[in-house]
């Protein structure tokens, strides 16, 4: 990693299920079938998939991230959401009340959600250590930097500091595409969003 830098992750959208609707959707006892490691510790991405259906249209084939959660959630993108006609907000990971819901359909079964369709809000994962090394806590908000081509700012990214977490900014589909961003590109954390603003301005 370039010193001062932060390597990026494009999320595609993605479901994180529960241990009630794997088993509703794939069968009684079923387990997911890991294939691949994730950047953070403990997360991977399953063989399974399940398509979502809105009021609008059908998503087919939307991978499902392990390990299960307490509570089914589904991660969609901006355009993702005219797709499907659900007017999804920006949430961070895990804040479901009062979000939209859509129906998933597994090869066993379907399970219609009254919440917990998301857009993530983009973020950044990192040690203590490197929220040290960066001048920042969990929870703050920084602005980003983006050079290159189509370079850009990215305004109000929320810090996510754990001891499990390894350095990498999370950002959907729409906002890599708006960047000419992939996997592994690198971006520059400018400091808290208030402070950046104010040097911008």
């Amino acid at each position: 990693m370039t010193r001062g830098r932060v390597p990026v992750g494009v999320s595609n959208r993605h479901v994180h299920l529960s241990k009630e609707h794997l088993e509703i959707l794939f069968g009684e006892g079923y387990e997911l079938t890991q294939i691949k490691e994730l950047s953070q510790p403990g997360q991977y991405a399953a063989k399974e998939t399940v398509s979502l259906v809105g009021p609008k249209g059908i998503i087919e084939g939307v991978r499902i991230l392990g390990p299960v959660r307490r509570q089914t959630q589904v991660e969609i993108s901006r355009t993702d959401s005219f797709r499907l006609g659900i007017k999804a907000p920006v949430r961070e990971s895990g804040n479901l009340k009062g979000t939209p819901g859509c129906m998933l359909v597994g090869p066993a079964g379907t399970v219609t959600l009254n919440e917990g369709v998301i857009i993530a809000a983009r973020h950044i994962h990192m040690s203590p250590s490197e929220a040290k090394q960066f001048g920042v806590e969990d929870g703050d908000l920084v602005s980003v930097l983006v050079d290159g081509e189509r370079e850009l700012s990215f305004h109000n990214v929320i810090i996510r500091v754990n001891e499990k977490f390894r350095l990498e900014m999370h950002i959907d589909t729409d906002e890599a595409n708006a960047a000419l961003l992939s996997n592994g590109s690198q971006v520059k954390i400018l400091g808290k969003s208030r402070d950046a603003l104010e040097l911008v301005g």
